[in-house]
């Protein structure tokens, strides 16, 4: 197996989809992404994600690490009302059980890493 390059010129082939209205707080929020890797045990997943500005709910079964490279988020912690801010070119983390609101202040682009525990049989 060879590495994998993470190009900063990447452009995604992927159509936008709308986040789910249920789930948006504020604005007409889309993202789309793509995977750029996934481990053999599908428990592991590499990416690029795009999103446009708006607000809306978040609940997290995974672990995500994100890099950002465009935009700004802030992350507004259901369980203790703490708001977070990050800019590009910041790094962070989100951790399975994380529930709250992904506020896109600004258009996101970001690589992101994610470890999903796999599902029993």
């Amino acid at each position: 197996m060879s590495t994998i390059s993470f190009p900063l010129t990447i452009e995604l082939n992927t159509p936008w989809d709308a986040i789910p209205s249920e789930k948006v707080v504020e604005g007409s929020p889309a993202a789309r992404s793509q995977i750029l890797y996934t481990s053999n045990d599908d428990c592991f997943f590499t990416g690029l994600y795009e999103c446009t500005a708006g607000k809306w709910r978040v609940s997290y079964e995974e672990d995500e690490f994100c890099t950002l490279l465009n935009g700004e988020v802030r992350l507004h912690d259901a369980r203790d009302n703490t708001v977070t801010t990050y800019r590009a070119p910041q790094s962070f983390l989100i951790p399975s059980g994380f529930s709250g609101i992904w506020d896109a202040v600004t258009p996101v682009r970001k690589y992101f890493a994610l470890y999903e525990r796999a599902k029993p049989a």
